[in-house]
């Protein structure tokens, strides 16, 4: 079963009725402040859980559709005349608190991701054949688990940054030559790697993933190690 998580823009009638006829998904999104849901939102049945925070549930169903979704209501205050309420529309059977406190706030972290890495190939689709898309994003999750890694080794302020200034900054600007020595192929960077710290990391990377009985050789390169120098 696949939740996808929406924003308002995605609350329409033919949204609902898709994932209402395609079970195998369902949905979550946010209601917009239309008539037909802020007039009932005072009068539902909320359970507190904690103070200044309850929520109610209640189906739902867009003009001539045939199909029923759930409303779940989010409010939160002390007061009555102070309440703030946030409605949100979905399909799935797990429970209102699960999916407005624990799910729903991971739209977030989804967010942030395309903010940081759609640059790698995520941001736009160029064709609808699907063997092609396939394709391109097997490419872009390659390129994502090789910059993920490279990130996490560099220095505090280099992880904030997006995959687009990365590359320019880090990988792009970088000097240096390659060779090729025995069954080794040798990476050599000049300047301005001190302050990224690779040679922390990368220098003797053959040795260091023997040490961890790792095969340092690489099918792809005909076999070949590859090793960094870095002056």
């Amino acid at each position: 079963m696949g939740l996808f998580i929406a924003d308002k823009e995605h609350f329409t009638q033919e949204v609902g009725d898709y994932f209402c006829q395609h079970p195998t998904f369902d949905i979550l999104m946010p209601a917009p402040a239309i008539k037909k849901i802020t007039g009932r939102l005072e009068h539902l049945q909320y359970k507190p859980l904690w103070a200044g925070y309850a929520l109610a549930c209640t189906d739902f169903a867009f003009d001539n559709s045939p199909h029923t979704l759930k409303l779940l209501v989010q409010r939160q205050g002390e007061r009555e005349d102070a309440y703030n309420y946030k409605p949100f529309l979905t399909t799935s059977s797990q429970t209102a608190l699960e999916l407005v406190t624990q799910i729903f706030p991971q739209r977030w972290t989804i967010e942030e991701f395309f903010n940081f890495n759609g640059d790698i190939g995520w941001n736009r689709a160029s064709t609808f054949n699907l063997n092609i898309k396939y394709g391109k994003q097997t490419l872009a999750l390659i390129a994502q688990a090789a910059t993920h890694q490279l990130k996490n080794k560099l220095p505090d302020n280099y992880k904030k940054w997006t995959a687009a200034h990365t590359a320019q900054q880090v990988l792009t600007n970088m000097e240096g030559d390659i060779r090729v020595e025995n069954d080794t192929i040798i990476v050599t960077y000049y300047r301005d790697h001190e302050a990224l710290q690779l040679r922390n990391h990368y220098e003797n990377i053959a040795q260091r993933l023997e040490a961890e009985n790792v095969n340092p050789k690489i099918p792809w390169l005909f076999d070949y190690k590859l090793d960094f120098r870095f002056k």
